[in-house]
This record gives structure tokens, C-alpha cells and sequence, in this order.
């Protein structure tokens, strides 16, 4: 029986985890599996109660088990702490601790929301895009320095860090439309001129994928201008994180977004982009749909059940077909839901 570490979070965390596993739930039934989940805290809500936003009993729970479903981790009462206490510092934890260095965003525009972007219905039609990000390392990760006046964060990458997560783009790309896009600053920076020798080395391996150097201003601007020329962007942790909410932002809402963070190790974790949104949590406001399609990225990574997945994924399209709308992606016409109605819609069409 696949284990599940769940970690609700802050802010709507514990809303949108609760429609997620009503749909893993009903995902069980349909299709005869059984799942085990244990809830432990993470975050603010970890550090009001243990002092520390990932405690060790979490995250043993999280090795301890076979993949991990996240909320979301923050809130501004947690602003002021050192970095090292902030909600955040759970996430790098847990990235770290786990060895999750592959961070996948899908941004795919369900037909239905092609008039919820702010963009012109021509330029987005058919949008469908993998932002591959490294997570382990770069900015986030290196050297730190701080005094009176004078602060340093340091870009620093090696090659293992750089071929692992290059790899992990080439072979998603071999397995979509054959089409990658490495994302770099290699007119400035040594780290990408370093990334981007050794993604022409690794190109030379994957002679079927069409390999494409952009700079990161460059695609920041190409993702508004002509977003279907991508299929798999591949990326260092910061940029990365960038361009994936930018082209997150192409789908209509944040809210529409899963992730997957998978690495060396046999744990994944599995969370909406978005974060915890103090300014809605309790009102039955957010919108489930990231999480729930995270769920389905569980069971296609962690658990090698395709048609599962594929099932949540058909039942979320035909919930937006029948013209059902969390606020965050309302437009007028359409049927407004709130968070647990949106969850009990797609187990019904599931």
C-alpha cells in the first residue's frame, strides 16, 4: 500500500490538501487501490507549535514514506523571523534533505480558461509547456554573506548539479514533442556559460531532440510573445522559478498549476505553485485544482499509474467544460464554486 506524507501548511494549505484527497480517495475507489496517509506540520503552523518549520519527526515521516503531498508554507506573521525559522526554510529543507534537485511545472491552458488570461485567445491557443527547474542549487543554495551595509548571495554550480538536471530535461523532451529549450545568462555569467557548454555536450547525446540557447530576459519576453514555440524549458533554480510563474501565469490563474519535485532519492513531493494566501484562507475561496493536478502527477511519477492520472486530469477539463469557476478564474456566463464544491465536482466527474 503506497504511503503518503501529507503536510497541509499554512494559509489555505489545509483547504485545497482536503479536496486533493477527497479525489485521491475517490481515484481509489474507482480504481480498486488502497492509499495510507499520515498528516504532519510544516511551516508557520510547524513553528508555533515545535519551533522549528520542518521538525524532525516530519521530516522522517516524509522519508519514511513513498511520496509527499504539500500544501503550502507562509504567512506575514512569520515575516520578521531569521531566515532559518521563516516558513520557507521547510521547503529548502525538505529539497535539500530529500535530494529533489528536478522541480516540473506543467503550464497547460485548458480550452475552457482561453478567455481567463490576460493575453489574446490567438497567442495562447494550444499552450502546452514543461518548465524544468533545478532546485538544489545556484542563488538559493550557495554561499551567503551578510554585514552592516553589504550583503552576498552566490550563483554556484558544479557540473553533476548541472548534467543531472539537463538529463532530466532531455528525456522529458524526448517523450513530448521532442523540442528543449535550455535558459541561461551565458553573455555574463560564468555558472551559465559552464550550464550551457555542457548542454550542448549533453545535446549530442539526444540527437532527436531539437535543442534551442536562449537568454533568460530574451525568453521572459518570448513566453508573452509566442508561447507555443515552447514545449520543455530547462533551467537553473532561480530563473526557474522566474519564467515558471510567468508561464503559469498563460493558464488564467496560479491556481491552475501543479509541481513535481523529484530527485536521487525514491520520495517525491508533490504541491500546487501557488502559495498559501492568507489573504483568503478560511473563506472557501482558493482554488483546489493545482493540488488536485498535483495528485495526479503523484500517481503518474511515484506510483507508474497512468490512466489514474489521466482520469483526474479528463475529470478537472470536464468540470471546466460544464462551465464551473472558483473566483480566481471567474468570467461571466459561468457557475462560481467555492473550494469544497470545486473538490465534490471533480470526484462526480471522475
Amino acid at each position: 500500500m503506497p504511503k503518503i506524507a501529507v503536510l497541509p501548511g499554512d494559509g489555505i494549505g489545509v483547504e485545497i490538501v482536503a479536496e486533493a484527497l477527497k479525489v485521491l480517495e475517490a481515484v481509489g475507489k474507482k480504481y480498486g487501490h488502497q492509499f495510507e496517509t499520515k498528516e504532519a506540520l510544516i511551516g508557520g503552523t510547524a513553528f508555533e507549535a515545535k519551533g522549528n518549520p520542518l521538525p524532525e519527526d516530519t521530516f522522517k515521516l516524509c522519508q519514511e514514506s513513498d511520496a509527499v503531498l504539500l500544501g503550502a508554507v507562509g504567512g506575514p506573521q512569520w515575516d520578521n523571523l531569521e531566515s532559518h525559522l521563516r516558513p520557507e526554510a521547510a521547503l529548502l529543507g525538505l529539497r535539500k534533505g530529500l535530494e529533489l534537485y528536478a522541480n516540473l511545472r506543467p503550464a497547460i491552458l485548458f480550452g475552457p480558461l482561453l478567455d481567463a488570461s490576460s493575453l489574446k485567445r490567438e497567442v495562447l491557443e494550444g499552450v502546452d509547456i514543461l518548465v524544468v527547474r533545478e532546485l538544489t542549487g545556484g542563488l538559493y543554495f550557495g554561499p551567503k554573506e551578510k554585514s552592516e551595509g553589504r550583503a552576498l548571495d552566490t550563483m554556484l554550480y558544479t557540473r553533476p548539479e548541472i548534467e543531472r538536471i539537463l538529463r532530466t530535461g532531455f528525456e522529458a523532451a524526448r517523450i513530448r514533442s521532442k523540442k528543449l529549450a535550455s535558459i541561461d545568462k551565458a553573455n555574463i555569467l560564468e555558472s551559465s556559460r559552464l550550464w550551457r557548454a555542457i548542454a550542448e555536450e549533453i545535446a549530442k547525446e539526444y540527437p532527436d531532440v531539437e535543442v534551442t540557447h536562449m537568454y533568460v530576459d530574451n525568453c521572459a519576453m518570448q513566453l508573452i510573445r509566442n508561447p507555443r514555440q515552447f514545449d520543455v524549458i530547462v533551467t537553473e533554480n532561480m530563473f526557474g522559478d522566474i519564467l515558471s510563474d510567468e508561464a503559469a501565469m498563460l493558464t488564467g490563474s496560479i491556481g491552475m498549476l501543479p509541481s513535481a519535485s523529484l530527485g536521487a532519492g525514491r520520495v517525491s513531493v508533490y504541491e500546487p505553485v501557488h502559495g498559501s494566501a492568507p489573504d483568503i484562507a478560511g473563506q472557501k475561496k482558493a482554488n483546489p485544482i493545482a493540488t488536485i493536478l498535483s495528485v495526479a502527477m503523484m500517481l503518474r511519477y511515484s506510483f507508474q499509474m497512468e490512466a489514474e492520472a489521466q482520469a483526474i486530469e479528463t475529470a478537472v477539463a470536464k468540470v471546466l467544460d460544464a462551465g464551473y469557476r472558483t473566483g480566481d478564474i471567474m468570467e461571466a456566463g459561468k457557475t462560481l464554486v467555492n473550494t469544497e464544491e470545486m473538490g465534490d465536482l471533480v470526484v462526480k466527474y471522475l
